[in-house]
């Protein structure tokens, strides 16, 4: 008996160790204490009110979805809220103890059921055939009225429902600005999708929207890459009848000359932080091994020499000289990392499993992977590891497949695939494993990277 508590006592303390290091690992990447911010429905005049459903829908989105604040229930909002500075007014001293006055308060919105401590409000209207927003974000935890304003500033946009939404993302960013975190609006998750018949490389928005299809070679293009500049993408395309890689300029859309060496297969392409250099995985020289080339294919330079075969090369967007990548050269498939040259490779998982698709945080300290872990081969979630100490903290659960994990230029936001809705489909979620959101549905949906800009 005496056994059995002490090996008891011993996993408990094992388990409690465990949970403190992943704890460690997301208070890291997460860092915010999240305040209570209130979001009512804004309102607009004539023509804009139309296009409010577009608007409130997105302002909501991002604002949840950055995983700054936690909302407070629309459900538990006062009858009166208010759509600029002068609707509110002071409560009287002492407060009535009968009707409530004509005019909101800022302890309606501070004090129980809402409990907010901030209030973003505002309405619209049409200003010379333009969408006018007037956005403000007050603090509602301030005794005085005068010092409650944290901001306020018109939006303008075309009167459309893109133009609404436009106008959402830039309200939201400048609220996020506020608390010191970057908004996504404006970068752009590229990702392969089979949905006119043929695996073509598409792009979307942040938050799934402006979904467009980039390629047009009705051949497999697979694996996409961006450029550190958002300026080119490269990616690995079957249109030769061979895996080669190919660029294109995302600003024209046109290809970029690249030399491919002759081999059954040159994949698997990242950028250096500078994009003047392209590692990848190449059969040149037999089995696939790592190589580096200038982003013209010229200068090639073989980086590994195994056994086995490597692929997926990534470079560490603070140090250009670090590498991770994925290898067999221990069995089954392990993440590694080595210098540029070649020097000082060391197995960052434990061997157990299979583990893939290695991706940067943008800190330089972390990376985010799709590993077994000893389950049944294939069945593999998302996990972000600590390079320095080689914690791990698991994000996804149970539910389905989860692979190819991207960091978004945050560092608290990743995109990865899943197929727990019975086809491979892109999501994203913050950096704790919270906050799921599914973007894609047509078609089967793969690969995801997110641009750094």
């Amino acid at each position: 008996m005496k056994k059995t508590y002490i090996r008891t006592g011993l996993a408990a303390l094992a388990a409690a160790a465990i949970f403190a290091q992943q704890s460690d690992i997301i208070i890291k990447l997460t860092r915010t204490e999240r305040a209570v911010i209130a979001v009512p429905d804004f309102r607009g005049a004539g023509e804009s009110q139309k296009l409010m459903q577009a608007f409130n829908s997105t302002l909501w989105s991002d604002i949840e979805g950055s995983g700054i604040f936690k909302m407070a229930p629309k459900s538990m909002y006062p009858l009166r809220v208010p759509q600029q500075p002068r609707d509110f007014q002071p409560p009287p001293q002492p407060a009535p103890k009968t009707a409530a006055p004509a005019a909101p308060w800022l302890t309606d919105w501070s004090q129980p059921p809402v409990a907010a401590n901030y209030l973003a409000f505002g309405y619209a209207a049409v200003q010379e055939g333009q969408l006018v927003v007037f956005g403000w974000l007050f603090n509602v935890t301030v005794p005085d009225i005068s010092g409650a304003q944290v901001f306020g500033k018109p939006y303008f946009a075309p009167l459309t429902e893109e133009g609404a939404r436009d106008a959402a993302h830039r309200f939201a960013a400048d609220i996020l600005g506020q608390f010191g975190a970057k908004s996504l609006f404006g970068t752009k998750i590229y990702f392969v999708s089979n949905r006119t018949g043929h695996k073509e490389i598409w792009s979307m928005d942040h938050d799934g929207s402006n979904q467009k299809q980039f390629t047009f070679y009705k051949s497999l293009c697979t694996m996409p890459s961006v450029s550190p500049d958002n300026t080119r993408i490269a990616f690995t395309s079957y249109i030769g009848g061979t895996p080669q890689l190919v660029i294109h300029s995302l600003a024209t859309g046109n290809r970029i000359g690249f030399y491919n060496q002759r081999a059954s297969l040159n994949a698997t392409a990242d950028f250096s932080p500078d994009g003047k250099t392209l590692v990848y995985s190449s059969s040149a020289t037999g089995i696939a091994q790592i190589y580096q080339a200038s982003v013209d294919g010229s200068g090639l330079k073989r980086i590994s020499s195994a056994r086995a075969i490597e692929v997926e090369p990534k470079v560490n967007p603070k140090n250009p000289n670090e590498i991770v990548f994925v290898s067999g050269r221990s069995g089954l498939p392990q993440i590694y990392k080595m210098n540029m040259d070649g020097a000082d490779v060391v197995r960052l998982t434990n061997g157990e499993g299979e583990a893939v698709n290695p991706s940067w945080h943008p800190d330089g300290q972390h990376i985010a992977f799709a590993w077994t872990k000893g389950f049944d081969p294939g069945n593999y979630n998302v996990f972000i590891m600590d390079v320095a100490s080689r914690q791990v903290v698991q994000l996804t659960h149970g539910s389905g497949r989860n692979e190819n994990p991207s960091w978004a230029p945050d560092g608290r936001h990743l995109v990865f695939c899943s197929n727990r809705s019975g086809s491979p489909q892109i999501w994203t979620m913050l950096a704790d494993g919270k906050n799921e959101r599914r973007l894609t549905s047509q078609g089967h949906n793969e690969k995801p990277v997110w641009s750094r800009q």
